[in-house]
């Protein structure tokens, strides 16, 4: 059921326009008349003192008590939003799903539970604007037993359209933090829309564009609610204040840049970097509370709790890049960033994302977690020596092994540094040119199109030894690439691998049609 109906019922949204003449909401117009604006900014003229204190409603008597006496200032509670790129469409540019925030419009703004008037200005004809107030504090039923939520572990939210004029929106189930929803696929090409909360209180929120640390301190200090928003260039977060004022207190550059840092390693990996693609959207990281961690369609979430739990591993600018935290944040954002289904076939589902922790984890200087599980010697012995196809091995640290040895080796003695973002670009590229009718919500397009991993595991195969101009087929041959049978095994969903000859037979005239050198070393041998 939605969550808003326009004029007639419980949730009005009131417009100064003849077409709300009809409703009864004359306490309202006649409290909002002392304006002189369509944003309650100004009053009129002929508006004194006596006016206002016959003002109703004690929000908009509050302001406009203020703005007659000329020290009406709000931060937050009025402020203009530029349209951002629908993070559906970035996902199907980008073949990675639909998983960057859905929350970028950061407010501020806390809105009790209740009743709330906002004006809004400037939203173009056709044009859809909403407004969310996500449920950032929900909690399992039974606290005990977490991970049996009857409602999920999703992020709950109260959703309202919003429309030019006066919005009274019914906030009934509870207050949270506000965030304006207005993505377009053409963001350059909109005009900014103008808000003003005439109800609400101010949190504020950290913005590393423009803020110290001292005042990461004061939102921490002077919070209203209980979550904190802060955004970076790539990450936008929503952690308890109790938990930033923990692990975090005075540091908030630092753990900002941190994260951006490890996201932006990401795109570097994909080619994003290379190739002039870097998204201005931001992925959303947040509290849970019924999950260590885990990755959905708004972004990536940690626990937290009375102990911290997940959020001393997350929140803590020294831990956060270091060990199993680094491994843990890459791991979740490596969900977001899965090139589907060029590079996320049936049984890659916890592999490639793993790709991204690796470089990532590395790249700070970490030991490499399948260099620690000695999973370079696991893999050896129950794939290669076994002679079996690498998805037929349950460990997915041991399918791992073969996508980060490609990395060693061209980072290293093949000289080619670049092979995975030229190959991530190059399978952008195929999946633009299939010109299928993806959705962009990742798991229906996992149901969508070509089910059968061998289909999508040749094309990686050949499509590495083009971009590398190196015959590979040797070392894909070794972890079972051309593994002739059929396998059926779950991966977020039930998958058939059916891979015959003559599909082998074709992959590999193909590559050797390219005439093309075989590595320096064995790939196989390589580790870090």
């Amino acid at each position: 059921m939605k969550k808003y109906i326009i004029l007639t019922i419980s949730t009005v949204i009131l417009a100064f326009s003849s077409a709300c003449a009809q409703a009864d909401l004359s306490k309202f117009n006649s409290d909002l008349a002392v304006f002189d604006d369509a944003l309650g900014l100004t009053l009129k003229k002929n508006v004194k003192k006596k006016t206002v204190n016959a003002i109703v409603n004690p929000a908009i008597k509050e302001v406009a008590t203020a703005i007659l006496a000329k020290n009406y200032k709000p931060q937050y509670k009025y402020a203009s939003y530029q349209a951002i790129l629908n993070p559906r469409t970035l996902g199907r540019d980008l073949s990675i799903g639909d998983g960057y925030s859905k929350y970028e419009n950061i407010t501020g703004v806390y809105l009790e539970q209740g009743e709330h008037v906002i004006l809004v200005d400037g939203i173009d004809e056709g044009k859809e604007v909403k407004l969310f107030v996500p449920n950032w504090l929900r909690k399992a039923p039974n606290p005990e037993k977490p991970t049996e939520d009857p409602n999920g572990w999703g992020l709950h939210k109260q959703e309202f359209t919003l429309k030019n004029g006066a919005n009274v929106i019914k906030l009934d189930k509870y207050g949270s933090l506000a965030y304006v929803v207005y993505f377009s696929d053409h963001p350059e090409k909109e005009n900014p829309i103008k808000v003003h909360f005439i109800t609400g209180k101010e949190n504020g929120y950290f913005d590393i564009a423009k803020h110290k640390d001292g005042d990461w301190n004061a939102f921490i200090d002077n919070a209203v609610y209980p979550i904190l928003d802060a955004k970076g260039k790539h990450i936008q977060t929503a952690y308890p204040v109790e938990s930033l004022k923990k692990y975090a207190y005075g540091r908030g550059v630092e753990l900002i840049s941190n994260y951006d840092t490890l996201v932006y390693r990401q795109h570097r990996l994909m080619g994003l970097v290379k190739y002039n693609k870097v998204p201005e959207n931001r992925i959303l990281s947040r509290v849970n509370y019924n999950y260590y961690m885990f990755r959905d369609v708004d972004g990536v979430a940690y626990m937290g709790d009375k102990s911290g739990y997940a959020m001393r591993l997350v929140v803590n600018p020294d831990v956060v890049i270091k060990g199993d935290p680094c491994w843990g944040f890459s791991h979740e954002v490596g969900h977001v960033h899965q090139t589907r289904p060029m590079f996320n076939w049936g049984g890659l589902g916890e592999v490639s994302n793993n790709l991204f922790s690796l470089y990532v984890t590395r790249s700070f200087g970490n030991k490499t977690r399948i260099s620690e599980q000695k999973n370079y010697d696991k893999s050896r012995t129950d794939i290669i020596e076994k002679g079996i196809s690498y998805l037929a091995d349950p460990d997915v640290f041991n399918r791992l092994v073969p996508f980060w040895q490609l990395q060693l080796y061209f980072e290293g003695e093949g000289q080619n540094p670049d092979f995975y973002p030229d190959l991530f670009e190059e399978f952008r590229k195929q999946e633009t040119a299939r010109g299928t009718s993806r959705t962009g919500d990742w798991a229906s397009d996992r149901r969508r199109g070509e089910r059968n991993p061998a289909v999508h595991q040749l094309n990686f195969v050949k499509t590495a030894c083009e971009i590398a101009k190196v015959d590979l087929t040797d070392f894909f041959s070794k972890y079972g690439f051309f593994y002739v049978g059929k396998l059926e095994y779950d991966d977020y969903g039930k998958y058939t691998y059916n891979m015959t000859q003559e599909m082998v037979d074709k992959c590999l005239s193909g590559i050797k049609a390219l005439n093309l050198p075989k590595p320096k070393i064995d790939i196989t041998t390589l580790r870090d």
